[in-house]
């Protein structure tokens, strides 16, 4: 029987704390299904491998944020913005273009964004990886999260983007609205607004004041007569900070938490840790930190399995349906780290596919080995029935994770 996104199933609240249930049952009877979110909105939502790659790469889906806002019309908007004017607000960002737009910024950031730039940036996570391993060391419990998953990655950031120490938690809450969920919310316009303030003053003082960060060579960088404009720049600040340290934090959180409830895969780790890469590709399968790719919306009518996607409908890939497709991968739901997790869907793919990826890895890897290495005996510090996930659609993330460190 045809599908319709006029008659969505309801995802409830309990939707976030085990999508895989859900996701397993969609899988049984189609590759894409018409869902209402709890935000209130109405999108196809598609959960098997080989169409959530076909989704992420059709010409027949638009990242284009400028063509849906009519996604913000039933929202009270602050200061009577208008849908069109919140719309234009991402509409800037790399993730919200399609070619040829976002193959000239990918082209811009790649310069700086380099593989030398993540190697020459470990000495820095393994430094500050420490201090933080240090600062835990004479407590027997923590957040793991708040303790570490956390304030690694917005250090790790901020220094290489040029903003202030002092001023990481304030980015660290901005980013938490932003994330929250689809259809922005009272607090997210706020955020967004207050984040872009920030990082427009933040430009004008490098450039009148070059530093030797991330932020000066995005300014500097060009392509014969090719530069980001300065609505380009404050959008491509804003997603280094919001993907970069999202990212990472639940990386971290995600693969210790499934470490520690699966203590074999742990002690074999631990006993090996030439395994750490082999470890971080099974947590990025198993529980990335994206839970669904930011927004599509189809520009002609086509047809994934038996749903007819028709002009102008929300399509939202779901990176973490379709890891866990057991047409991809045998026994998806068994968290193996000997397996070959490869191919997984965790930093999308196509021409969108995330340009940090290699600094999410390496900044898990030295994450993981330091945790292992200082604290070997680290368990689970609540029981696994009280582990809470975050309200968010676009993120996989715990609310906290307490551990026993000894």
């Amino acid at each position: 029987m045809t599908q319709s996104l006029t008659a969505p199933r309801p995802l409830g609240d309990d939707f976030f704390q085990d999508p895989h249930r859900v996701y397993e049952a969609l899988r049984t009877t189609g590759p894409a299904h018409a869902v209402r979110l709890p935000s209130g909105l109405r999108a196809w939502v598609v959960t098997r491998y080989d169409e959530a790659k076909e989704a992420l790469t059709t010409p027949s889906l638009s990242k284009d944020y400028r063509g849906f806002s009519s996604l913000f019309r039933h929202l009270d908007l602050p200061d009577g913005q208008t849908p069109a004017e919140l719309a234009g607000s991402f509409a800037a960002q790399m993730v919200n273009m399609d070619p040829p737009e976002h193959t000239r910024l990918r082209r811009l950031v790649r310069q700086v964004f380099s593989p030398r730039m993540v190697v020459n940036l470990r000495p820095r996570v393994e430094a500050i990886t420490t201090e933080l391993l240090d600062e835990m060391e004479s407590r027997t419990e923590v957040d793991l999260l708040d303790a570490f998953a956390f304030p690694l990655p917005i250090r790790v950031i901020c220094e290489l983007l040029g903003i202030p120490h002092a001023d990481a938690d304030e980015f660290r809450r901005w980013s938490a609205d932003v994330v929250a969920n689809y259809g922005p919310a009272d607090g997210t316009q706020s955020s967004i607004n207050d984040m872009l303030a920030y990082l427009q003053h933040l430009i004008a003082e490098k450039r009148a004041h070059p530093g030797n960060d991330l932020l000066t060579d995005l300014i500097e960088a060009r392509d014969g007569e090719d530069r980001l404009s300065e609505e380009e720049l404050v959008a491509m600040a804003f997603l280094l900070v919001v993907a970069g340290h999202e990212t990472t934090v639940n990386l971290i959180g995600n693969g210790m938490l499934h470490l520690m409830r699966h203590p074999e895969q742990l002690r074999a780790l631990r006993s090996d840790l030439t395994m750490l890469p082999a470890a971080i590709e099974e947590t990025l399968r198993f529980e990335g930190p994206v839970h669904l790719a930011s927004i599509r919306y189809a520009t002609e009518e086509f047809r994934l399995g038996d749903a007819r996607i028709g002009v102008g409908e929300i399509v939202l890939v779901s990176l973490l349906a379709g890891s866990r497709d057991d047409q991809c991968y045998s026994r998806p739901d068994e968290f193996d780290i000997t397996r070959n997790a490869s191919g997984h869907l965790a930093f999308g793919h196509g021409v969108h596919y995330c340009v940090g990826a290699a600094m999410a890895r390496m900044e898990g890897e030295v994450a993981f080995g330091g945790l292992l290495r200082r604290f070997p005996n680290m368990s689970l510090g609540t029981p696994q029935s009280e582990i809470r996930w975050r309200q968010s659609t676009l993120v996989r993330a715990l609310e906290e994770l307490p551990v026993r460190l000894r």
